[in-house]
Parts: C-alpha cells; sequence; structure tokens
C-alpha cells in the first residue's frame, strides 16, 4: 500500500511538472505587453544627456533628457523589484525622478519670469512674478515622453502587425531627442534676451 502511495505521489509530482513545462512557454504567447523600459533605454537616455551637455544644449532640453533618464532608471529598477507595499511602483519612479533631478536643479539654475497680474496689490498670489526653472519643467515634459512612448511603440507594433528588433528603445529615443530638439530651437528663438 505505501509503494502504490509513493507510485501516486511520484506521477501526481512527474504531471505537475510536465503542465508546467509546458503551460509556461505556451502562456508566453498570450501576455498583451510588455513592459518597455529596460537598461537599454536607460543607457540611451543618459548617453543622449551627457552629449547634450557637450554640444552645449540649452537647459530645458537637457532637462527634457535627464528626466526621461530618471523616468526610464525608476520604471526599469521598480519592473526588477517584487511588489512588496502598494504604489510601490509609482514610489520608486518618483523617488528616482526626485533623485535625480532635484540636486540637479540648483545647478541648472536657468530662470523665466511668468507675471502674473489678475487682480490684487502686487505680491498677491494672483499679482506676481513667478520664477519657473526650466530644467525642472524640462524635466516634467521627458519623464511624460518616456512614460508615452512604450504605449506609442505598442501602437505602431499593432498597426504594422510586427514590431522590429529594439522598436522601443529606438521610439522612445527618437521621441526624445525630437522634442528636446524642438525645444532648444524655440527656446533659443522665443528666449533670446
Amino acid at each position: 500500500m505505501i509503494k502504490i502511495n509513493m507510485l501516486q505521489s511520484i506521477v501526481k509530482i512527474k504531471k505537475s511538472k510536465v503542465r508546467k513545462a509546458v503551460s509556461i512557454p505556451f502562456s508566453l504567447f498570450f501576455i498583451e505587453r510588455v513592459e518597455a523600459h529596460c537598461p537599454l533605454c536607460t543607457t540611451g537616455a543618459a548617453i543622449v544627456a551627457g552629449t547634450a551637455a557637450m554640444l552645449g544644449i540649452n537647459q530645458m532640453s537637457m532637462g527634457v533628457l535627464v528626466g526621461a533618464f530618471a523616468f526610464s532608471t525608476g520604471s526599469w529598477f521598480s519592473n526588477m523589484l517584487k511588489e512588496y507595499i502598494p504604489f510601490q511602483r509609482l514610489i520608486v519612479i518618483f523617488s528616482s525622478f526626485s533623485l535625480t533631478v532635484f540636486p540637479l536643479t540648483t545647478i541648472m539654475s536657468d530662470f523665466y519670469p511668468i507675471y502674473i497680474h489678475l487682480f490684487g496689490d502686487y505680491g498677491s498670489i494672483l499679482n506676481r512674478t513667478y520664477l519657473i526653472n526650466l530644467f525642472f519643467i524640462g524635466s516634467i515634459i521627458g519623464a511624460i515622453i518616456a512614460y508615452i512612448a512604450p504605449e506609442i511603440s505598442w501602437k505602431i507594433t499593432l498597426k504594422r502587425k510586427k514590431s522590429i528588433k529594439h522598436q522601443g528603445v529606438i521610439v522612445t529615443l527618437t521621441f526624445i531627442i525630437l522634442i528636446s530638439l524642438f525645444i532648444h530651437v524655440l527656446s533659443s528663438i522665443l528666449l533670446k534676451n
């Protein structure tokens, strides 16, 4: 009787291993989408930001590059972690962004004044000059680009019915570079003193 029970348990174990071995690769065909932030995106954004600094690109455009780098680093790192607490992914991404961007705002001190004159005496909330840190605004734009680029890449894949190798990286870096160049040209024209 003991031999029969042992045999039955061995057969059950083997069946469960076979089921797992067959079901896991088979289930990969039904995955809808995968997060696109990876070390390649992170490294690409960092290289582009470093190159922009060497070429003398303005601080708002550099903010786009650094913001995208900070967001993709946080996203990549949060994908590697098991989820231990609620909103962990959001906390990791926000921490990565904050720890990368905020220390740099002291160095990147290019401000643009915005005068708001709605009503009240000068100095009240609706009648005052606000200084906007252009690097910080650019980094928020860069984080938004890094957030939406994988979705755009996914839609391109759905439309074409296939993707090219490293399409997510290509789409992300293309958007980051194009918008950074657009901001550089636009701010060079508009912010000329």
